[in-house]
């Protein structure tokens, strides 16, 4: 209840915490004698991802498991459940950071055009698409949009992110007129589940559309385009803030169309941006690389 309520975490966050703190309840169940909550001390803690490490454990879920560890414990400080938080001086492993994979402008147009237009639905797929790179959406935003959120009138649509955090995204004239297309030709005459009634984006029998298919798309039309990256709709999202990045767009704008909740986590567009600076740089400056001959 304190990860719903009270941080507003996501369903799927609340289920992967409520796993990791399992996975310290069974270690601590399986020690000589048993270690209760209010018995285990830093020193267990370490011993137990020392063994998650062992196991394979990849250093992305070290960090969310400890961060489950470190909620865990502080609640249970709340609750005057334990005395002492062993988990303050808990460290954990540095996460490098990866500069994101992203499309050009002509890759994206590509997977469009990989669409077979004459299947069913593909002007859902294409809307589905353009709203992705157009906006810059999660694919559980794009799959959870509704049409009393689309305000084209304004050029906006409404957005409910991580932590149900609401924001609004403006929207391109192009995705606009692509998702108007669907609704007028393709979704009027979808079956409509109560449930799913007002989302955007249905499944053949009038649900709503799944991740996976989104995934399965993407995957599908990058082949069809001859595209080798790997990639997934979140790519489309890099794409979406890389370009605009390059084009000099304001951090704090990028940041405020993702929904980022620290700017430190939409800085890392910057050093996609001064790489593609010193690829220029490398390419056309005199100085640089092999055309640069010494006298």
């Amino acid at each position: 209840m304190h990860l719903k309520l009270e941080r507003a975490l996501s369903d799927r966050t609340v289920e992967a915490y409520l796993r990791d703190v399992g996975k310290l309840r069974v270690y601590a169940e399986a020690q000589q004698p048993p270690l209760a909550p209010d018995k285990v001390l830093l020193e267990d803690l370490q011993a137990f991802i020392a063994v998650t490490v062992k196991g394979g454990t990849k250093a992305t879920s070290q960090a969310r498991s400890l961060s489950a560890l470190r909620v865990f414990y502080r609640s249970m400080l709340r609750e005057k459940s334990i005395a002492h938080d062993p988990s303050e001086l808990l460290q954990g492993p540095r996460l490098a950071r990866k500069l994101p994979v992203f499309l050009t402008v002509q890759e994206i147009d590509a997977m469009i055009a990989a669409l077979d237009m004459s299947r069913p639905l593909a002007h859902r797929n294409k809307a589905l698409l353009e709203v992705l790179y157009s906006c810059g959406l999660r694919v559980s935003e794009v799959c959870g949009l509704r049409r009393s959120w689309l305000h084209f009138d304004e050029g906006y649509i409404r957005v409910v992110g991580k932590g149900d955090k609401e924001r609004l995204v403006p929207i391109g004239p192009q995705a606009m007129a692509c998702i108007n297309t669907y609704l007028e030709h393709e979704r009027v005459h979808l079956p409509r589940k109560p449930s799913a009634e007002d989302m955007v984006f249905l499944n053949a029998r009038g649900g709503k559309l799944s991740r996976m298919f989104v995934f399965g798309l993407v995957k599908d039309l990058a082949v069809k385009a001859g595209i080798r990256k790997t990639i997934s709709p979140h790519t489309f999202r890099h794409s979406f803030a890389t370009h605009l990045v390059e084009g000099g767009a304001d951090l704090r704008a990028v940041q405020e169309m993702l929904g980022h909740a620290s700017i430190t986590t939409t800085e890392i567009y910057t050093h996609l941006d001064r790489e593609y600076l010193r690829s220029n740089i490398l390419q056309f400056h005199p100085r640089a690389g092999s055309r640069s001959k010494p006298s």
